[in-house]
């Protein structure tokens, strides 16, 4: 079975910032963290509209 979540991109060591794809919605998703702490929230467009991969996990970019 695959993972639900699938990681797109990763900037930085200790404040870390990524964005995660969720497979079966195409839904992005922003998770931020430093040092002890962390968050995770719906990644949106300047409209306010959730960002969207319409191509799925295949999409160059992807990393698992």
């Amino acid at each position: 079975m695959e993972e639900r979540f699938v990681r797109k991109y990763k900037q930085g060591v200790v404040s870390v910032i990524e964005i995660w794809v969720d497979r079966e919605t195409g839904v992005n998703y922003l998770y931020r963290e430093d040092g002890y702490s962390g968050g995770m929230t719906v990644l949106v467009d300047a409209d306010g509209k959730p960002v969207v991969d319409r191509n799925g996990p295949d999409e160059k970019g992807f990393t698992g």
